[in-house]
């Protein structure tokens, strides 16, 4: 770090402008589509920074001699590095640099919570200023190298005929897989679906991700000699012990957390109640919005999602798009408490959804054909907080509220895909279903089994998922060299 730091463009940059006057320029806001217009259909919400914006933005950045802002990234990146690039005009040179370390540079810079990352250790926050808009810049260095069609390949190291899987292709897998093919290996992954992105592709709205955007980087994955196959579940369209036999000398699991949590209250079995995975899946991955598909999808005219998260949020936006003309996010605690992107919930608010916080779904009520038609509500108030840190929301005694609703979609969480662990005699498990492993090395009671993401975690973000697979690739490696596996 400190090289790169000393090399003379960069202390040529810091010399050209004094910190007081880099921390006095105004943190760039990101243009947006028109609310009343977005809310209508799929395009992507945040147009991103132009070349005059990007280069303003990059000029706060102080270039710190402890980067903070690089503790704060699980994978990595040279920040100040891929940031100064920017400010001389290097874009392309900004981009390389994202890619020595991220194999999704594109991605993050659209849906990482840089707030609660990277952009909460700048040094710009403790002199009461905003942080530099890291996220944007890292999103302007990626879009800027693909608009202009130079698109770099990473270098790899030659092959070593080592085969290695993974499955799952979504951030966590991809991360892991596109850190071993540099390293020279022959890495395959597997995915159970019909398109290749995982959570990235059924998960996340095109107005927040298009599938555009994930498509490309996985092209520079291919093109670095990472084989994809699709439609296959492995543990059941190819077993463990198949692979064994196919020569893989060691496994990487990202099967992700697919599996819906509901809430186990009366009428959650009516129609027109359903998990936000099923409807995000019909409607990112299986094109519900499109009216040259056949997908069925709730398209409901009075909408209620219940939870805070971004899942939550992009259900209740995805309603909103589908035509609903009430769309509500139904959340037990206070809005201070949701955990959902502050970007997100502005987003939201702006596209005309209704928050209706501290409330608490007791039961859905049908019509004799099995349709929702109403939900109970209990009023809740804010006790002490929990073991989260967040106020514990108790119930207010006698205050019930009912509402008509005609599609609910429940957003409470995720458990981990329990395929895999079912399918592997002797491997530990958490008694939430998670696959227990060592957190230095993602290692699993299968010394060639390693494991990262949600079937880590349980949940959590893409970025997170993308520094549990570098962090198994790295580990990985040095097992391999070193004998171990």
């Amino acid at each position: 770090m400190s090289i790169d730091r000393n090399e003379p463009w960069r202390e040529a940059l810091r010399q050209s402008m004094k910190a007081k006057e880099r921390t006095a320029l105004p943190r760039v806001h990101m243009p947006e589509l028109d609310a009343t217009y977005r809310s209508h259909n799929n395009e992507e919400v945040n147009l991103g920074l132009s070349v005059e914006q990007a280069q303003n933005e990059a000029k706060r950045c102080l270039d710190c001699a402890n980067p903070t802002c690089m503790e704060g990234c699980p994978v990595g990146i040279n920040i100040p590095k891929f940031i100064k690039h920017i400010e001389c005009g290097e874009f392309l040179a900004a981009a390389a640099t994202l890619k020595e370390t991220s194999a999704l540079p594109a991605v993050c810079g659209r849906v990482c919570p840089q707030e609660k990352q990277c952009e909460s250790k700048c040094m710009h926050l403790k002199m009461q200023k905003e942080a530099v808009a890291i996220g944007y810049l890292e999103r302007f260095a990626a879009d800027y190298e693909r608009e202009h069609g130079e698109l770099a390949v990473p270098k790899c190291l030659p092959a070593n005929g080592i085969k290695i899987g993974v499955i799952g292709s979504g951030p966590a897998g991809l991360s892991f897989a596109g850190d071993m093919v540099k390293l020279g290996y022959d890495v395959t992954v597997f995915e159970a679906l019909h398109e290749i992105g995982g959570v990235l592709k059924y998960g996340i709205p095109e107005f927040r991700l298009p599938n555009a955007i994930v498509d490309v980087e996985i092209d520079i994955l291919s093109r670095m000699g990472v084989k994809f196959i699709k439609n296959c579940i492995v543990g059941k369209t190819i077993s463990f012990d198949d692979l064994a036999a196919e020569g893989y000398r060691a496994l990487f699991v990202a099967s992700g957390a697919g599996l819906p949590n509901f809430m186990n209250i009366p009428g959650e079995n009516l129609i027109g109640v359903m998990s936000s995975n099923e409807y995000l899946t019909r409607v990112n991955l299986m094109h519900a919005s499109d009216s040259e598909f056949d997908t069925p999808v709730a398209r409901g005219s009075s909408v209620a999602v219940i939870g805070g998260g971004n899942t939550a949020m992009d259900s209740v936006r995805t309603a909103k798009r589908l035509g609903a003309e009430r769309a509500m996010i139904i959340y037990r605690r206070s809005e201070a408490e949701m955990p959902a992107r502050i970007e997100e919930v502005k987003h939201a608010k702006e596209e005309g959804i209704e928050f209706m916080t501290l409330h608490n779904p007791l039961r859905y009520i049908g019509d004799e054909f099995g349709q929702v038609r109403q939900m109970e509500l209990q009023k809740m108030e804010l006790g002490e907080p929990d073991a989260s840190g967040r106020r514990s929301p108790k119930a207010i005694e006698g205050a019930v509220e009912l509402i008509e609703v005609d599609t609910v979609v429940v957003s409470v969480g995720v458990s981990p895909n329990p395929l895999v662990p079912s399918s592997l005699p002797g491997l530990e498990v958490s008694r939430w279903g998670t696959i227990e492993v060592n957190n230095d090395t993602m290692q699993s009671s299968i010394p060639t089994l390693f494991a990262g993401g949600d079937i880590v975690r349980g949940g959590a973000t893409v970025i997170l998922a993308m520094g549990d697979g570098r962090k198994a690739a790295q580990a990985m490696h040095e097992k391999i060299s070193n004998g171990e596996l």
